[in-house]
């Protein structure tokens, strides 16, 4: 194939300029369904460019869906060209209730985060098939690399892709409860596991905190008390708290639970989120723990996918075809795609991004809220704010129903005890800065002194 591309577009960059050339000659007619493209080291030469920019204007192409690859026989034209315009329809879904990491709005980190679809592109057909019930051995490789950054080094055996930290927990669930039986959590804890655990019967007995987690004398009295078979914990940027358990009362609560030999679910979803975190309880109670590594938070929750680490080999086993049995399997077409991202540095880049735009939100909360009593945290994507006195969350709830950030009330949250007038006020999602910074003032101003009066 002689094609060369013309009238390149000035001011873009030249692999861009190439894609969209691509783009234009099959809108024209010029390049048709199966028409073989030059091989990039000729293209490369006719234009009199590096190899790299055909390189990169070939994976343009295939992100877009303009061509395909075949190792041995090069890339071809697929015909129709698919839109890039943003679905409307789509773009409107998006579930305020949930807890949401900030999304990714810039153009050069969105371009690699949809270069990576030219990998799943290529093997798609591959990718709709059923496959392994807790990920491909590539994808688990990977997914060893994620943890490390949590210093987990699991063998493999023990790493499972599972399909979401709340499906996870639900196969975890099933594997050591049954009705009936009694699993202990934070006295205000994550609605997740509130869901699940009613699912299957089980009884949740929340243990008394402080601002540095439970404690460790309340969960020793809980587990005489009641003979748990687990104990839960969301242990860093706690949804909806915003506490990090600190690492000198990790270890303490890794002590009793060595002592009562209990074990533990460590739903570990914002840990990769903060620069420093303290050190996974798994570390210091290996055999015991059920670590969940969530990418819901750190990369986003469409993917619904989590990484797992069980406690044994034998427990790794029985979690996958708990799994089998719930969820069938991971999504190979995310597996693919998150194990892309991680290989080319472009899920790293997510994290970075969610990590600086939570605290610049974070920010904006603490100028707009100054003089209201919440918690925070640098990262967090949220606040966990105490109404002022006369005000209830039920009327602040209903008035910020048609804002862009989500409201909700303690009551979700509550196991321990009655509701407290609190609420969490969601700062993540895809609302901009300033639109934020609005609601904000909006929610200021509904707590202010004698706005429900009248």
């Amino acid at each position: 194939m002689h094609w060369i591309p013309t009238a390149l577009e000035n001011g873009k960059p030249r692999y861009l300029a190439i894609a969209d050339a691509i783009a234009r000659d099959i809108r024209e007619g010029h390049l048709t369904d199966g028409t073989r493209l030059p091989p990039q080291r000729k293209l490369a030469e006719r234009l009199g460019i590096d190899f790299t920019t055909v390189s990169r204007a070939y994976t343009e192409a295939r992100a877009r869906g303009h061509v395909e690859s075949h190792v041995g026989r090069g890339t071809f034209i697929r015909g129709s060209v698919v839109s890039n315009a943003p679905d409307m329809a789509r773009a409107g879904e998006e579930d305020l209730s949930m807890n949401m990491p900030p999304e990714p709005t810039d153009p050069a980190l969105r371009r690699r985060m949809q270069e990576g679809l030219g990998y799943v592109s290529a093997n798609l057909i591959d990718l709709l098939r059923y496959q392994s019930t807790t990920g491909s051995d590539r994808d688990k490789a990977a997914a060893s690399s994620w943890l490390s950054m949590r210093g987990m080094v699991p063998s493999l055996e023990r790493v499972a892709v599972t399909p979401g930290a709340h499906a996870t927990m639900a196969a975890i669930l099933s594997i050591i409860t049954r009705p009936g039986d009694v699993v202990l959590c934070e006295a205000v804890t994550y609605p997740g596991i509130r869901n699940v655990a009613g699912r299957f019967g089980v009884k949740l007995v929340g243990v008394e905190m402080d601002a540095g987690g439970v404690l460790p004398d309340a969960l020793e009295a809980a587990i005489v008390a009641h003979g748990p078979k687990a104990l839960y914990l969301n242990p860093t940027l706690q949804n909806p708290t915003t506490l990090t358990i600190p690492a000198s009362r990790r270890e303490e609560i890794a002590a009793v639970l060595l002592r009562h030999e209990l074990t533990l679910i460590e739903d570990d979803a914002y840990g990769f989120i903060p620069t420093r975190s303290p050190a996974p309880i798994a570390l210091s109670a290996p055999e015991l723990t059920w670590h969940i590594g969530g990418l819901a938070k750190c990369i986003g929750a469409g993917l619904r996918l989590a990484y797992t680490i069980a406690p044994t080999p034998r427990c790794a086993f029985h979690l996958s075809h708990a799994i089998r049995a719930l969820s069938v399997m991971p999504s190979p077409l995310s597996s693919a795609l998150m194990t892309q991202w991680i290989e080319d540095g472009t899920a790293d880049s997510i994290r970075r991004f969610v990590r600086s735009e939570s605290a610049a939100r974070q920010t904006i909360a603490a100028e707009v809220l100054r003089g209201f009593t919440f918690r925070a945290a640098d990262n967090a994507f949220n606040i966990w704010l105490d109404l002022p006195a006369g005000v209830t969350r039920a009327e602040v709830v209903a008035r910020m129903a048609r804002r862009p950030i989500g409201v909700t009330p303690s009551d979700a949250f509550t196991v321990l005890g009655k509701p407290e007038e609190k609420i969490r006020v969601g700062l993540g999602g895809s609302v901009t800065r300033a639109d934020l910074r609005e609601a904000l003032v909006f929610l200021s101003n509904t707590m202010a002194p004698n706005t429900f009066m009248g």
